[in-house]
């Protein structure tokens, strides 16, 4: 089975890299419109939720998911990609996901920033390290001589001079820049959205022959992730809003960040592209869920709501 998954090409050729890189670059450039240089100041105001969902985020989720891959076993390509997803920042519809949910939209901005500046170390970092550890992703690491600095860089380009553009159009053009956001931040939303419909809807048939194999494994590595934040924000009892904040942004992964890494760095390997293909389907569908549910419920809370 090893061989046949990794043997597997997704309908992804480079016009759908390009397309991918450009609407991220979008995504983030529309989310920095709305961002200032206070937005990471408020971390120094509100350390512990902030510093918590940063440990949840990079420390914790990728923790978990080296003891789950090295429990159930996975072939080396699908563990490597549920080490990658686990790796990567939090994904920007997090921001929408946390507004809906009724959380903490300040602490989710704040995080989203912050761990998409992170990503540039901590993600290569995270991706080496853990998957170091276990020996049929490190062997798989080896062979394809994954260069960290060439990753770095990818990240920066994708990432970084969007988020820094964003920034300084909203610094110096504030009318601007809040015009622009209210159009290019719903927009390209959707526009990635429509994405993700057509690209599983073009890959539709190999999603239904790995079902089996892929499915389950991103159903409970979610629900994990989701788990996690929710459970370090209560162990340290945050508020409720600041909870639903963590557990969302813990549980949403930029598993487009993922795939643009997998066919970059890795050659689309089949095994890793199901993962963070079907990731990203399903996140959007957990995070809706929790976000609707959240909007219409109060957790119980051991701290002030």
């Amino acid at each position: 089975m090893e061989k046949q998954i990794d043997s597997v090409n997704l309908h992804f050729n480079n016009d759908s890299l390009l397309a991918l890189n450009i609407c991220l670059a979008i995504i983030m450039y529309g989310v920095a419109l709305d961002l200032k240089i206070s937005d990471f100041k408020r971390i120094a105001s509100i350390p512990k939720s902030a510093l918590l969902g940063i440990f949840s985020q990079f420390i914790a989720l990728p923790a978990i998911t080296f003891i789950l891959v090295y429990l159930i076993e996975p072939i080396p390509s699908i563990a490597l990609g549920m080490i990658l997803v686990a790796a990567c920042p939090g994904g920007n519809i997090s921001n929408f996901m946390t507004h809906l949910a009724k959380g903490n939209a300040a602490l989710s901005v704040t995080l989203t920033a912050f761990s998409t500046l992170l990503a540039f170390i901590m993600t290569p970092i995270n991706l080496s390290f853990w998957a170091s550890f276990y020996p049929p992703t490190k062997l798989l690491l080896t062979e394809i001589s994954l260069n960290p600095f060439e990753l770095l860089k990818t990240i920066a380009l994708i990432l970084g001079i969007p988020l820094i553009l964003g920034m300084l159009c909203n610094a110096h053009f504030p009318h601007i820049a809040e015009r622009m956001q209210k159009i290019l931040k719903p927009l390209s939303m959707l526009i990635f959205m429509l994405f993700v419909v057509i690209a599983f809807a073009n890959n539709f048939d190999i999603f239904l022959d790995y079902f089996q194999y892929v499915v389950w494994l991103v159903l409970i590595h979610n629900a994990i992730a989701l788990f996690t934040g929710y459970s370090v924000a209560s162990i340290f009892s945050l508020s409720s809003e600041d909870r639903k904040t963590l557990t969302i942004e813990t549980g949403i992964q930029n598993s487009g960040l993922g795939l643009i890494i997998i066919f970059s760095f890795f050659d689309g390997l089949g095994g890793m592209a199901i993962i963070a293909a079907w990731w990203g389907i399903w996140h959007i569908i957990s995070g809706l869920i929790i976000g609707y549910v959240w909007s219409r419920t109060k957790i119980m809370a051991g701290a002030a709501t």
